[in-house]
């Protein structure tokens, strides 16, 4: 239905591993992955400040689909990639922003610089960040009146939901991790989790902001895009070619070859105390 290791909590070895294969096409990564909402910019500068000389710390920024939008609005950004493949695209996207550092490290072994941030940013990576240690390091790495802002993800009900339906049959045939029975839900049904930030002194309440969103697909297009999830990547070859033929004949037999899937992207924010 969609990937299953998308924003899943996962074992220390497992995660490390999975996150490693958004370096295998860092060229398809960027040209499927979507970018955010325009309004979350509206709503990071109204809260943490967000223009000319903003001091940001973005965590995992993949190619740049937040980063750019940042730099047009004048920040001074350090971006932290893991993987060399997409900060090569990142630096290529942000050539013409000469206040973007783009370092390819493990966020949780980099060395913070002396002058804390204004605003980290973990769009759509902060599940990828050890839990035990993503918050204290996100605390450290801010000053005090700082923002921590993290932005999920969800696939929720909508667009063409007979195609989505349908489609757990062939991921529960082809894809073993899959869980039986999966079905989409509403926005309205998707929890706010705020429960590691309230268990922190270092951070206040959270706010959350959320934006719906369509995007259509044509059958090659929506392989591609399901081809830069973690998921999908890391199948066995052979099932994960039976998988994807399973996924275009129902698109191009039942919907015409064009589907739409429904978004929800949440983003959290927090303030360090102190």
């Amino acid at each position: 239905m969609t990937d299953p290791t998308y924003q899943t909590a996962r074992p220390d070895h497992e995660r490390d591993r999975l996150r490693r294969t958004f370096t295998q096409d860092a060229e398809l990564y960027d040209r499927m992955r979507p970018g955010y909402p325009a309004r979350m910019y509206d709503d990071l500068a109204a809260h943490a400040g967000v223009g000319p000389g903003c001091r940001v710390l973005e965590v995992g920024p993949g190619t740049g689909q937040a980063t750019v939008p940042l730099a047009e609005r004048g920040c001074r950004i350090v971006a932290v990639e893991l993987g060399a493949e997409q900060a090569q695209v990142a630096r290529r996207r942000l050539a013409d922003h000469p206040g973007v550092d783009v370092v390819v490290a493990d966020f949780e072994q980099w060395p913070l610089p002396p002058e804390p941030f204004d605003l980290l940013l973990a769009a759509t990576s902060w599940h990828w960040i050890d839990p035990h240690a993503r918050v204290a390091r996100a605390a450290a790495a801010l000053r005090p009146g700082g923002t921590l802002a993290t932005v999920f993800t969800h696939h929720i009900k909508g667009g063409t939901e007979e195609f989505f339906a349908a489609s757990q049959a062939c991921y529960e045939r082809y894809d073993p991790t899959t869980p039986p029975g999966i079905t989409l839900r509403p926005a309205s049904e998707i929890p706010y989790d705020g429960t590691e930030l309230a268990a922190s002194a270092a951070f206040g309440a959270p706010t959350f902001h959320r934006y719906e969103w369509d995007a259509t697909y044509t059958t090659d297009q929506y392989l591609d895009l399901i081809s830069t999830y973690s998921g999908h990547r890391d199948l066995d070859a052979v099932a994960r070619a039976a998988l994807y033929d399973c996924l275009a004949a129902l698109i191009d037999h039942r919907h015409g070859g064009r589907i739409t899937k429904r978004h929800l992207t949440e983003l959290r924010l927090a303030r360090r105390l102190g």
